[in-house]
């Protein structure tokens, strides 16, 4: 990102007629702080520059909650999150993880070679399970550790732009990571769109290799999470420009039930970046009524119905939103200006309580099928000015709640941060 030279050089001579380092020199070389807008303490988990933590909504944690897998140029580690050490598990480059395993704590990944492997992060044993062909791509992995499921992509054509979305969210980094590049991903979005090329989901049983094919036509599939708790049930999205597509969607691993999560009321609303709360019983996802405009963190219960919609401010708008383990805070990474809020002031990483509206219609109407409002109460717990959004934070809880998790480029390069939920001050 190009930064306005007037202003760096009035921002050090500020620094040093207060007697202090300019901000640029401490960044680069602090490793833990308190952030002095928040009060809050942020430490940094990871070593290597090019460190990532995992998208959003890929589960990172060992099923005790004490260890967090993230990726790095030289491979996969583990840092404890007690401790704060880290340990390399697997060597070696592009390799990006899947998931980790809810039941057994696996870590699930990949390589350039479309072969997928798990390996036991206690002993560092790898275990082949599969290569597939150019096309199928493996995305998420169920909760009993029974299945891996992804797409097929049935085309010719295969192109490095094209190979940017369709290799799911590990790959869809590739876009993030440039200015440059992210201007580009709305025509990249809108050409993929068009394309139309027939695809199917498929899942792969582990225990004996077959595959099953479900639900082939031309929509573009992408963004697969398998519940953490229900292991035959899948969400997926439409992809594609989120104003031209209806997106969310949940099927049952044998192909039958296929449900649309959210059906649009008026023109240019939009929902995505949809997640799975960690109980399995709700999918939360950003929902706009309309694009831009009005802003919600809306929940679906596959199970009852239930919907539940909880309303922020322009500025409290992030890219992408997640859930405590226990339901009971929700977080948001923020945006820039460029972004679909278009904040003014949206760079800061967010907590939320929410609180739901008080139902006074005292039984004289059927609220049965309508939905629950509420607002999010926020608090700011990282400045993130210094952050390029062209690297997507994907902030995530710690499975003990005691820290917010996510990527940063705040030193300048990539690393992965974790920001401490109680305040210091």
């Amino acid at each position: 990102m190009k930064k306005n030279f007037s202003f760096t050089v009035a921002l050090a001579l500020a620094a040093l007629v207060a007697g202090c380092t300019t901000p640029v020199a401490k960044r680069e070389t602090r490793t833990e702080w308190i952030d002095r807008d928040t009060g809050h303490r942020v430490v940094q988990l990871s070593r290597d520059p090019g460190s990532e933590s995992l998208y959003f909504n890929l589960n990172p944690f060992t099923p005790d909650g004490k260890k967090m897998v993230f990726t790095s140029p030289s491979g996969i580690s583990v840092v404890n999150l007690q401790t704060l050490a880290v340990e390399k598990i697997v060597e070696g480059d592009k390799l990006h993880v899947i998931m980790v395993g809810h039941k057994t704590g696996k870590i699930y990944y990949g390589g350039a070679s479309r072969t997928v492997f798990a390996v036991d992060p206690n002993t560092k044993i790898v275990s082949k399970i599969a290569t597939f062909p150019r096309g199928q791509q493996v995305a998420t992995v169920n909760a009993d550790e029974t299945l891996l499921a992804g797409t097929i992509t049935e085309r010719t054509d295969w192109g490095t732009n094209a190979d940017f979305f369709d290799g799911g969210p590990n790959r869809r980094t590739d876009i993030e990571r440039a200015d440059a590049q992210r201007g580009k991903k709305g025509t990249m979005m809108e050409e993929r769109l068009a394309k139309r090329y027939p695809m199917s989901l498929f899942f792969y049983n582990l225990a004996t290799g077959e595959t099953k094919t479900v639900n082939r036509g031309t929509d573009w599939l992408g963004h697969l999470q398998f519940s953490p708790t229900d292991p035959t049930l899948l969400m997926f999205c439409h992809e594609g420009p989120w104003h031209k597509v209806d997106r969310i969607w949940t099927i049952r691993s044998d192909g039958s039930d296929l449900k649309l999560v959210h059906q649009r009321t008026m023109t240019m609303e939009i929902a995505g970046h949809e997640f799975w709360s960690a109980d399995g019983q709700t999918i939360w996802y950003d929902l706009q009524t309309p694009r831009g405009q009005v802003f919600w963190l809306a929940g679906y219960e596959p199970a009852t119905g239930t919907r539940t919609w909880f309303n922020l401010q322009r500025n409290e708008w992030g890219v992408h939103f997640n859930v405590a383990p226990d339901g009971s805070l929700f977080s948001s990474d923020g945006g820039d200006d460029k972004m679909v809020a278009h904040a003014p002031d949206g760079k800061w990483l967010w907590l939320f309580t929410p609180e739901l509206i008080t139902d006074r219609s005292g039984g004289n109407v059927d609220t049965s099928k309508l939905i629950k409002a509420g607002v999010f109460h926020s608090e700011k717990l990282v400045n993130m000015a210094q952050h390029d959004y062209a690297l997507e934070p994907n902030a995530m809880f710690s499975p003990d709640m005691k820290w917010l998790i996510f990527r940063s480029n705040l030193s300048g390069a990539n690393q992965v941060y974790a920001v401490e939920l109680a305040a210091r001050k």
